[in-house]
């Protein structure tokens, strides 16, 4: 039967008689037999063995110490003391002591860290305004409604910067000191550099200042309510390290994917004696201004000195990720071998 005429016919539909639309291009179909997959099996086993105890060396040549002071020595006065919400605003200075056996050979990096703080919450990581950190004026008066209940103080002044991510930032204080043989001496920490280069130059800026202050543009905003002084006074040492590009401000606003972290603090600056080539040896003690309270989660508070190698940090999981992998392929194999070997071999004994 023809087709209509002004109508396609079926015919008019089939695609061209072509190789690759008729699906006739050369194609190969391995042939997958016990010679060939048994030896890819192995391989592959060797191979995530030398590379798990591999990671796991270089893993082991780092070194690492973590130190909790929630409640350690002069520190237990000031954890009781933060129990009482109105002792918010007084200082309370405690001091660890601790030892370094073995020095601390090239970079040595100071992080804070918290047990039980639980930074991914979806309602606690909404309660933000990118808009306003990235140092828009509209955003900075009249900032989102993301931020409630921390928009705006109890006299109307917008907060800056808002939200609970802002007004739960970390705000202890350390200064890390060494114990020479005849007095003791500051060890010298790089306050500066900690974050990402996206975060200080794209999503973190303050307002444009069209020649005032900083302190100026800030005016009629308000401070978090838990925050001891104004975002733009974070620094006071250095007028370039405050407002909405404070270092320690944007580490604390990348929020943690778990609820016991770390985050950066410090970086040993190895530009002065008898620090040229990382910590070494001896007794230390850190001076801590005791502020965060830790009670009403359950939490915990910690110190870390850590080395890294290229690999980064202490950390496991990688390199046993990598010898469980080897272990469950090698086991994989074997039991194909021996199931090959009794019943596959000759073939014989798979016929029904």
């Amino acid at each position: 039967m023809g087709k209509v005429k002004g109508k396609p016919g079926p015919l008019a539909r089939r695609p061209d008689n072509s190789a690759f639309k008729q699906q006739r291009l050369p194609a190969w179909s391995p042939m997958l037999t016990a010679n060939t997959v048994l030896p890819f099996f192995y391989f592959m086993a060797l191979i995530c063995l030398l590379l798990g105890v591999w990671l796991l060396l270089t893993v082991q040549n780092t070194q690492e110490m973590k130190l909790d002071y929630t409640e350690a020595e002069t520190c237990n006065k000031c954890f009781e003391m933060r129990k009482n919400v109105s002792n918010a605003n007084e200082t309370c200075i405690c001091t660890v002591n601790f030892r370094i056996d073995k020095p601390f050979e090239g970079d040595v990096f100071f992080y804070y860290g918290l047990r039980n703080f639980h930074q991914n919450l979806r309602r606690y990581m909404d309660s933000r305004d990118d808009g306003q950190t990235v140092g828009r004026k509209k955003n900075l008066k009249d900032p989102s409604s993301y931020c409630e209940p921390f928009l705006k103080d109890p006299s109307g002044r917008p907060i800056a910067p808002c939200g609970a991510v802002a007004n739960s930032i970390f705000n202890d204080s350390f200064t890390l000191r060494y114990h020479y043989s005849n007095g003791i001496g500051e060890v010298p920490l790089l306050r500066e550099g900690l974050t990402w280069y996206t975060d200080k130059y794209i999503k973190f800026r303050n307002p444009t200042t069209d020649n005032l202050t900083l302190a100026q543009v800030f005016e009629g905003t308000a401070p978090p309510p838990y925050w001891q002084k104004p975002v733009y006074k974070l620094d006071p040492s250095n007028p370039m390290n405050n407002g909405f590009i404070n270092d320690d401000f944007i580490v604390w606003m990348r929020e943690a994917a778990f609820p016991n972290f770390k985050k950066l603090y410090g970086i040993l600056f190895r530009n002065d004696n008898p620090f040229t080539k990382g910590l070494p040896a001896g007794n230390y003690s850190i001076d801590i201004s005791y502020n965060f309270p830790v009670q009403y989660f359950r939490g915990r508070k910690e110190v870390v000195l850590t080395t890294v190698t290229w690999f980064g940090g202490q950390n496991h999981f990688l390199p046993i990720a990598y010898l469980v992998t080897s272990s469950l392929i090698l086991l994989t194999a074997v039991v194909l071998t021996v199931v090959w070997w009794k019943f596959g071999k000759d073939g014989k004994n798979m016929k029904e």
